[in-house]
């Protein structure tokens, strides 16, 4: 009687393994990789061009005072879309919109600039940590890790708000002083089991390199691959021995703020070029915004790529072939929806 009751109980627990297993193969995102946009899913295509880190609109009045009622949308849209529109003779065809939620997310906008301008743009799911956590809200602070990626993944399954629309990547953000904040810690867990469900890759603000490691090693002992982690304002890092070390060990390095500080740019993608990593590189400038605490706008193009950085590079010897790998190539590859398993 009692090997018949175990016989049944693992039996029943078979069948609930194989119930969950079949579960995650439904959702389990394609194998081959895809984008996913404000407007939509979208094939893989590395052709296209990309702005992999800008931002339309960024609120810094802090998660406690944001309020999203407060916006102008029709003041807003009329102020940033000449900018968006002169993207056009640079023929870019993807605006990574890289504004987290309770700093300015909004997607309504996102869909309405995409849709008048023909830009495909991708928003994101995750939180904003860096200044000390005035990006956070409160509820986040108690919540833990776990009940934080479920909550992420929810918007990737379901949609932002009650909405169709779906973020294409994870953009957390950490201070680049260590130890990391337990909180920026349980941000980067979060955002490692969002991946595993999700696919969605991780992007962090994060600065120098001192605070990357601690987040590197946090992925790998949640088991997700470096190649799922974009190292945002790797540009800040004086070391480009700090650079070749991150290439090495898979990661994805954003060199941002190409509107500014271009012989530093210019400096660290020669660096690249030299030691065989610009596989690894990627390039935007960080620019924009429309700021709603402003009287007066001062907005920043999004063009200096093409007007500025790209005949120095040139100039340098930098081929087509390796533009080409900056600009579109690394970015659709670093955006791909797919499980990167360390």
């Amino acid at each position: 009687m009692e090997y018949s009751f175990a016989r049944i109980q693992v039996k029943c627990l078979l069948g609930f393994m194989l119930l969950i297993a079949s579960i995650t193969a439904c959702n389990e995102p394609d194998s081959k990789g895809y984008t996913q946009t404000v407007t939509g899913k979208m094939d893989l295509d590395t052709n296209l061009v990309w702005l992999s880190h800008e931002h339309i609109l960024v609120d810094f009045i802090g998660a406690d005072s944001i309020d999203p009622d407060s916006w102008n949308p029709t003041e807003l849209e009329a102020q940033v879309l000449p900018y968006l529109n002169d993207l056009k003779k640079h023929k870019v065809d993807i605006f990574v919109d890289a504004t987290p939620n309770y700093l300015g997310r909004e997607i309504g906008l996102l869909k309405n600039l995409s849709e008048r301008t023909g830009l495909r743009i991708i928003t994101n799911t995750g939180l904003y940590g860096a200044r000390n956590n005035k990006f956070i809200p409160e509820y986040a602070k108690e919540l833990s890790a776990e009940a934080l990626a479920a909550l992420w993944i929810k918007e990737y399954e379901d949609g932002i708000s009650g909405s169709p629309i779906r973020p294409g990547f994870i953009k957390i953000s950490v201070d680049d002083t260590l130890p990391l904040d337990p909180l920026h810690k349980k941000l980067v867990t979060a955002a490692a089991l969002t991946h595993k469900a999700t696919g969605l890759t991780i992007a962090s603000h994060t600065g120098k390199a001192q605070a990357l490691w601690p987040q590197l090693e946090i992925l790998k002992t949640s088991g997700v691959d470096p190649s799922a982690f974009i190292w945002i304002h790797a540009q800040a890092e004086e070391d480009l021995n700090e650079l070749l070390k991150a290439a090495n060990y898979g990661c994805w390095i954003s060199l941002d703020g190409m509107g500014w500080e271009l012989e530093n740019h210019i400096e660290k993608l020669r660096f690249a070029r030299r030691n065989n990593f610009l596989d690894k590189v990627l390039i935007s400038h960080d620019a924009g915004w429309y700021d709603p605490q402003k009287e007066v706008q001062t907005i920043q193009p999004y063009t200096a790529i093409f007007t500025a950085v790209y005949p120095r590079l040139k100039a340098s010897g930098f081929t087509d072939t390796e533009w080409n790998q900056l600009i579109s190539v690394n970015p659709a590859k670093a955006f791909q929806i797919k499980v990167r398993s360390y």
